[in-house]
């Protein structure tokens, strides 16, 4: 896995989306339903993820984004529907061992070991990410070489080398974000599902968060929902908008940005008050 692209500082200008092609997609979920009971959160989802993208998912409040993506990553069995990654069956596979096949995920809610420094924090990602290291996780670290190399990696790429040795709970808000998109990374996945990760960021953390995800995918698929929406118009190759559990309309982000079904979405549910 390269792991030599950093996230920068500075801003970040939207560049030209990936020309479609008709290769296999890397994930492909068809008919995807899930039911809690009598309420149905997603009726019958149709994605297909090109390899080495960003695809957004997007919608108001309600729509469901959480609830796909739980149940793309194995969180939660679907009710009904096919879900296929690099070509495998992963329907009703467990979330360890999607993630073997290289499935990663960061979450709404920081979810780090706060009393442990930055670099045991990846270093415990990469071991925990399979089967073998999950059974192995408190050997001295200098007897696994390869993956604090790959954890002194991930914190180049993050610009968090220089706090490698600082607690986790100790860092900044927006630097404990990047984190958990490190600890993502170090399970080396194929793709990478990032629910909210700028949620909660100040204005000046935005920016390098922005440019992280945008190359992730040189070298990963990132499937990303986000409620900023000049993020998900700057750096996203396609754009799915969800509503009500369906997807409403999907495209290229300035075909997103001008369709009068997403504004009377979004106009709708600040009117009737969605929940998320």
């Amino acid at each position: 896995m390269s792991l030599d692209q950093s996230p920068g500082t500075g801003g970040h200008t939207a560049h030209a989306a990936k020309p479609a092609d008709h290769a296999a997609p890397l994930l492909d979920a068809r008919g995807i339903v899930k039911r809690y009971g009598k309420f149905t959160a997603i009726a019958g989802v149709d994605l297909r993820v090109r390899a080495g993208t960003v695809h957004s998912v997007i919608g108001p409040n309600g729509a469901g984004k959480t609830t796909l993506f739980h149940a793309l990553t194995g969180t939660v069995p679907v009710t009904a529907g096919t879900i296929l990654f690099g070509g495998h069956d992963v329907t009703r596979e467990p979330d360890n061992v999607r993630v073997r096949r290289g499935i990663a995920r960061s979450f709404q809610v920081t979810s780090l070991f706060a009393n442990l420094d930055v670099r045991e924090n990846l270093r415990l990602a990469a071991q925990g990410a399979h089967a073998a290291g999950a059974f192995d996780m408190w050997r001295p670290p200098g007897r696994h070489r390869d993956i604090l190399e790959l954890a002194d990696a991930i914190l180049e790429r993050l610009g968090l080398t220089a706090r490698a040795g600082s607690a986790a709970g100790a860092l900044s808000h927006g630097q404990q974000r990047r984190l958990e998109v490190g600890m993502a990374l170090a399970a080396r996945p194929r793709a990478i599902f990032l629910d909210e990760p700028t949620s909660g960021m100040g204005v000046d953390d935005l920016d390098g968060m922005k440019a992280l995800i945008r190359g992730l995918a040189q070298d990963h698929t990132v499937l990303l929902i986000e409620h900023n929406m000049n993020i998900v118009m700057d750096i996203s190759d396609t754009v799915t908008v969800m509503q009500q559990g369906r997807v409403l309309v999907e495209g290229a982000p300035a075909a997103i940005r001008d369709d009068d079904r997403v504004r009377a979405a979004y106009l709708g549910n600040m009117i009737t008050g969605g929940r998320a």
